[in-house]
């Protein structure tokens, strides 16, 4: 056991992270089989990462609407690559009303099947195109083994859906909305990811295919942490979405989508926290600074908390977000420790030795470091410290990764290695679903990404000893 009962990573990484998302007041299970219940602090988190996304998809010239979240089982029907897809998963509304319906409703699983036969009703002209369009919604995917965050039965996400006028324009708009997700990934979520492509067996349904970014937690497992999908004319042929082109011909539209959810607040959990809590990036941390008083009598209490909502005010005016911890019941050990375990940035100790000599004590999550600085200087460099933590998590994350990514010598010490240490394993591929399939099998490892662009294997595939054609990389995942 760690600080405060919790479970070790080391020892047993699953119940590290039930026992955190509890106690830190992330989410609790939901009354319904597999759905959760996010709490304040971590719906704040996917807050900050919702507008982190929201203003970068606006920024690139999308704007937001919202779809319903009941879909006709026969538009899913139409596109059978889908549906068989995610036939599995799907939540069936058969009575509405008290009656019987006459046609099954199908609760919202992601949404091509209902957006593009709107879309065909919207578009006449090339004029008309691109649409560029995202909605903020959840969605719900019958899931047999259910884990808070990484995978319910209902969650939010965004979907991003766009239709264009040619191919070209659809796959810049894949290539652009896949370093959207790098870039909240990781200059906003501080994990460091790689993109690529997904191989054939792992593209979404229906799509022609599929780019990623993958992240590694801190248990060697891999997170997809977000996707985007090249979806030709599949969905514009199966809902009969036609324009006119510049040509003067009637041509079926070119579609994309993609999707970043929930998961990833989970993601930030696994690829961060340690073992005495959550220690969440400035960027999307609740609280970026928790001022806690210490004093042991009113006398002490008044002078000191005059000192802390002092700092409060200052650094909220400065856009900083900040608490005092001013609860009379706890101790200051106490409250050290809960803000510790919710991943608070910093920690600002003021008590009434510190109010005398004009100066605080501040305590850095990451590092687990306590300065003694004036106050003054305090506050006046929160906003850098806060800057640092951010560039300090992310590299702690980016060194644990380079640490556990492996060249794969034989196929053998693959297998061996993988289940002894997980991580990346990185090695020649024939592309070869056979082979690939092979691997998924006997390791329970799956071809995360292979790179965007054409790479030398660097030799023969890994399983079967044929030419390799692609370089991959390849991981047990959630």
């Amino acid at each position: 056991m760690a600080k405060d009962g919790l479970p070790k990573q080391a020892e047993d990484f699953p119940a590290w992270y039930q026992e955190v998302v509890k106690r830190s007041g992330m989410a609790e299970n939901g009354l319904a089989k597999g759905t959760m219940v996010m709490k304040p602090h971590g719906y704040a988190v996917w807050e900050h990462i919702q507008r982190a996304l929201d203003d970068r998809f606006k920024a690139t010239g999308h704007e937001n609407l919202l779809f319903p979240t009941l879909i006709p089982k026969s538009l899913i029907d139409k596109e059978q690559e889908h549906l068989d897809g995610f036939s599995p998963e799907l939540t069936i509304v058969t009575i509405g009303g008290g009656e019987v319906l006459e046609e099954p409703l199908v609760m919202r699983p992601t949404s091509e099947t209902v957006i593009w036969p709107t879309y065909g009703k919207w578009m006449q002209s090339y004029r008309d195109l691109p649409f560029l369009y995202n909605q903020w919604c959840n969605v719900f995917r019958w899931e047999k083994r259910t884990r808070i965050f990484l995978r319910t039965s209902e969650f939010i996400w965004q979907e991003g859906h766009t239709a264009h006028a040619t191919a070209d324009e659809a796959k810049e708009e894949v290539a652009r909305m896949l370093e959207v997700y790098r870039e909240v990934a990781e200059d906003v979520l501080a994990i460091p990811v790689l993109t690529g492509k997904k191989t054939p067996a792992e593209t979404f349904p229906g799509a022609v295919y599929s780019l990623a970014i993958e992240g590694l937690m801190r248990d060697g497992k891999a997170l997809q942490s977000g996707t985007s999908h090249f979806l030709g004319q599949n969905f514009s042929r199966a809902y009969d979405c036609q324009f006119l082109n510049q040509d003067g011909e009637q041509e079926y539209a070119w579609g994309t989508s993609w999707g970043f959810s929930t998961r990833m607040v989970g993601g930030t959990i696994m690829a961060h926290g340690d073992d005495r809590g959550l220690r969440l990036p400035p960027a999307v941390a609740p609280v970026q600074v928790v001022v806690v008083p210490i004093y042991k009598n009113d006398e002490e209490r008044s002078g000191v908390l005059e000192v802390a909502e002092k700092i409060k005010t200052t650094l909220a005016g400065n856009l900083i977000r900040v608490k005092v911890d001013d609860r009379d019941q706890y101790r200051p050990g106490f409250k050290f420790s809960e803000w510790e375990l919710k991943g608070v940035p910093l920690r600002i100790e003021v008590g009434p030795k510190d109010v005398a000599a004009d100066q605080v004590v501040i305590a850095h999550r990451v590092s687990g470091e306590k300065q003694t600085r004036s106050t003054a200087d305090a506050i006046g460099q929160v906003a850098g410290l806060l800057a640092d933590a951010q560039k300090a998590i992310y590299q702690d994350a980016l060194a644990y990764r380079e640490a556990n990514t492996h060249e794969i010598e034989s196929y053998e010490s693959f297998a061996e290695g993988v289940e002894a240490e997980s991580g990346y394993w990185v090695g020649p591929w024939c592309g070869d679903e056979v082979c690939e399939a092979k691997v998924s099998s006997e390791t329970k490892a799956t071809i995360r990404v292979v790179p965007l662009e054409p790479t030398d294997p660097g030799g023969a595939c890994i399983v079967c000893g044929k030419p390799g054609t692609q370089r991959a990389t390849w991981a047990k995942a959630y």
